[in-house]
């Protein structure tokens, strides 16, 4: 089957497409035929060597989620799912080739009429969106800032914030015209990169901050915190911050702020299946929109990193295998 491997970690040109073998299927596992991968953040961060280090080894298939149709089933796996079209997390990798396993756990079935691609776009994003708000209390009324809007994580905390009914939904964007676009899907208040320009009607200051992008600049954003404010980082797509970045912290001790990170492996199982099952639905109903930046063949994957790594995408770039 063809793949994408990484042969070198750092640049997008150490990726390329090559003939692998078909992956093993485990009794736990199902087979999918892929017809649409997500291509996340994290996809990145693991080829440019900022997590692993390159441990992940020389042809290395990235990527984690997948929607297709299941082909096999383990032997612990009922043959019912075989034929039926699905959403799937491969873990840190395995879902940039032809087909991909995953296990049951990890599995959804999709409701009629929503596509492949739409369900990459969702399938992540959407409930990182969902519990990141929750570890950082969210309630109805709250004043939310979320940092790198642009992707499909923070396209995905817009909606599920103004849905939830957030008094200002503020966002940062590298343009006016991206800042538009999120208006349109509920933003209220739309900030530079730097978090200049907020509103008057905010304040200022942000009852919960969620950060998809780290990086140099994440304590600046910590003093837009109001008393008992939170900050959860949920993604480093812009690099680690400084390592003395806690210190922000203490110059606004009085403010009583808390920061923390935020990753899907904390929550249940069950949980996560189940949130990510009405987050789907929430997509028939026309509550939720996934956006696609771009479809491209898995055969250019390579140029979907160079997209990401020159901060152009919004919303999800999607490969497709046919």
């Amino acid at each position: 089957m063809r793949a994408v491997t990484i042969q070198t970690y750092g640049d997008p040109d150490g990726m390329s497409a090559r003939d692998v073998p078909e992956p093993r299927v485990e009794p736990d596992q199902l087979l999918i035929g892929t017809e649409a991968i997500g291509v996340g953040g994290v996809d990145a961060v693991i080829r440019r060597g900022t997590v692993g280090g390159g441990a992940f080894g020389v042809g290395h298939v990235p990527g984690s989620e997948v929607a297709g149709t299941v082909l096999a089933v383990g032997d612990d796996i009922d043959d019912g799912w075989v034929g039926r079209h699905v959403w799937a997390f491969t873990g840190l990798g395995g879902a940039y080739a032809e087909r991909a396993v995953a296990r049951l756990e990890d599995v959804v079935a999709l409701p009629d009429g929503l596509s492949s691609v739409d369900a990459v776009t969702i399938g992540s994003a959407a409930p990182v969106a969902h519990f990141a708000l929750e570890h950082g209390r969210f309630v109805a009324g709250a004043r939310v800032l979320i940092r790198g809007a642009a992707g499909s994580i923070g396209i995905a905390a817009v909606e599920l914030a103004a849905r939830a009914g957030a008094s200002a939904v503020a966002v940062t964007t590298s343009s006016p015209a991206r800042g538009e676009r999120l208006r349109t899907l509920g933003a209220t208040e739309v900030l530079d990169r730097s978090g200049k320009d907020a509103a008057l009607r905010t304040d200022g200051q942000f009852d919960v901050i969620l950060d998809i992008a780290g990086g140099p600049e994440l304590p600046d954003f910590l003093e837009r915190l109001a008393p008992n404010g939170r900050f959860v980082l949920v993604g480093v797509v812009a690099g680690y911050p400084p390592p003395d970045f806690g210190t922000s912290l203490f110059g606004l001790f009085q403010r009583s702020l808390s920061f923390s990170t935020f990753s899907l492996d904390t929550v249940s199982r069950p949980d996560l299946s189940r949130v990510r099952r009405e987050l789907f639905d929430a997509v028939g109903r026309g509550e939720l929109h996934p956006v696609v930046h771009d479809i491209l063949p898995l055969e250019r994957a390579a140029d979907a990193h160079r997209v990401i790594d020159q901060g152009e995408v919004f919303g999800r770039i999607v490969l497709t295998t046919s």
